[in-house]
């Protein structure tokens, strides 16, 4: 009967580590997943502005060979970069047409939304929020009226102001009330748990 009571123990105790180092493994891995990608989408963001000031150098080069070898494996581009500085947040926006322009990637450029040198258009960008990596609106219900938000685009900064905030229904459509004379950017994500969605209307400064 003590050995029988030893035995299980000492099965306990393997299964048990066992079942520690999977689990510190994947967590190990998910990680430097997340860190890696970060790096990537860092470079990507030094690339867009150094490529704003330099974009005729032809003696341009990558400043490290790592940074070329990490580019080699994930290619981001961006054309656009999108700041808010309440929340400190800056990200860069891709192509509408890549499969990065998408929520569970990055701040998605929505289908049918203008881009920021369009007259009286409407730029609409959509992003998670919650307490993934990828849940870059999490803090964006700290927004008020009056917020400054600014976009990067075709080497011009363009500078718009919180005019209107308001929450509707997740049905998978989201009602844009705008004044359509004017330039707007608008920026979609969830209200934390609850059914709801917050939409925030800002008008291109003049």
């Amino acid at each position: 009967m003590e050995k029988r009571k030893i035995k299980n123990k000492i099965w306990f105790i393997v299964i048990g580590s066992f079942l520690f180092l999977i689990g510190f493994s994947l967590i190990s891995y998910d990680y430097l997943s997340n860190k890696n990608f970060e790096n990537i989408e860092d470079n990507a963001l030094n690339d867009f502005y150094q490529n704003e000031t330099i974009v005729n150098d032809e003696e341009f080069t990558e400043d490290t060979q790592e940074k070329e070898e990490v580019q080699e494996q994930v290619k981001i581009e961006y054309i656009a970069v999108l700041k808010i500085p309440k929340i400190n947040l800056e990200r860069g926006l891709v192509n509408p047409n890549s499969y990065l322009n998408n929520v569970n990637y990055n701040v998605e450029i929505v289908k049918g939304s203008s881009m920021p040198d369009q007259e009286n258009g409407n730029v609409i960008l959509a992003g998670h929020s919650g307490s993934a990596r990828i849940s870059y609106f999490r803090n964006l219900d700290k927004l008020t009226l009056d917020d400054l938000v600014y976009i990067n685009y075709n080497n011009k900064v363009y500078s718009y102001k919180v005019t209107d905030i308001y929450d509707i229904d997740k049905t998978g459509k989201a009602e844009i009330i705008r004044d359509k004379n004017k330039s707007t950017l608008t920026l979609i994500t969830c209200r934390h748990n609850t059914k709801k969605q917050i939409i925030i209307i800002c008008e291109l400064e003049p």
